[in-house]
């Protein structure tokens, strides 16, 4: 079927969970959630603002800073590698509630000239985006107005006004930084994995034996490993990590979009 303003319309997909915004904090709840065992799918349009960092310092396990670019390929790997999926589109509208699903309506470019929307159903919704959040007007969602910018009202854990949508993020007016966007999205992903009732007790990897020669069962989200098995994940974290730092980012440094005549070149073609 055809759309009169955005061009071809294909058919709809279902996931358990949409993650609005593949940031720092959409990454990082779709890495919790997916680790959790929910079927999880980040929808990201445009650039993260921390891929505009020169330098991102300020975040843990980095003592002398890492390049911003690599940092954003480094969680969006995490993020698929704990089976979160990831696609590219704008969100231009959300409909829907807890009890009868949420749809969104996505606009994904086929050509130039050409935009394919689609249709993405959801049980439930994290809102990781930044800052055009036009596409809530519909569900009543409670915001602030800020001048230009735009906030997300919540309960301090990530719950909106309206069962089932989830805020992280630079929407919920905290502090601007890598870390606490991090912070914020993994606290309100396990705000939604209890909401949803998935046992999920902790995340965490312990050494073999350590509920169990207690006498105790492993709880949900824990793992127990033996030493060789801890070895080979030590082995394959060092092979990752300097694959990873093997050679300078290839991505060209940016600068804020509205610096469309950069002296310096640091906008894309």
């Amino acid at each position: 079927m055809e759309s009169e303003e955005t061009g071809t319309e294909t058919g709809s997909e279902t996931h358990e969970l949409l993650v609005i915004g593949g940031g720092v904090a959409g990454l990082m709840a779709a890495t919790y959630t997916a680790r959790a065992g929910i079927g999880t799918l980040i929808v990201n349009s445009g650039e993260s603002i921390v891929r505009r960092n020169a330098h991102l310092e300020n975040v843990p396990g980095f003592p002398v800073g890492v390049n911003a670019r690599l940092f954003g390929d480094m969680l969006q790997s995490q993020a698929t590698r704990n089976g979160a999926d990831l696609q590219t589109g704008t969100v231009t509208e959300l409909s829907g509630s807890l009890d009868d699903g949420f749809v969104a309506t996505v606009d994904s470019a086929a050509t130039k000239d050409d935009t394919v929307q689609r249709a993405i159903s959801a049980e439930r919704v994290i809102v990781a985006s930044w800052a055009d959040i036009d596409y809530l007007d519909g569900l009543g969602v409670e915001v602030r107005d800020a001048g230009s910018k735009q906030y997300v009202d919540e309960d301090s854990r990530g719950r909106t006004n309206v069962e089932g949508l989830y805020v992280a993020g630079r929407l919920t007016e905290r502090y601007h930084q890598a870390v606490i966007a991090a912070g914020s999205g993994a606290e309100t992903a396990i705000t939604l994995i209890h909401d949803a009732e998935v046992p999920f007790y902790n995340d965490w990897v312990a050494p073999q034996g350590y509920f169990t020669d207690r006498g105790r069962e492993v709880p949900p989200g824990c793992e127990e490993i033996s030493e060789t098995e801890r070895r080979a994940r030590e082995q394959a974290s060092m092979a990752a990590m300097q694959e990873y730092f093997a050679e300078p980012h290839g991505e060209r440094q940016r600068t804020h979009p509205s610096l469309v005549d950069d002296a310096l070149g640091r906008i894309d073609e």
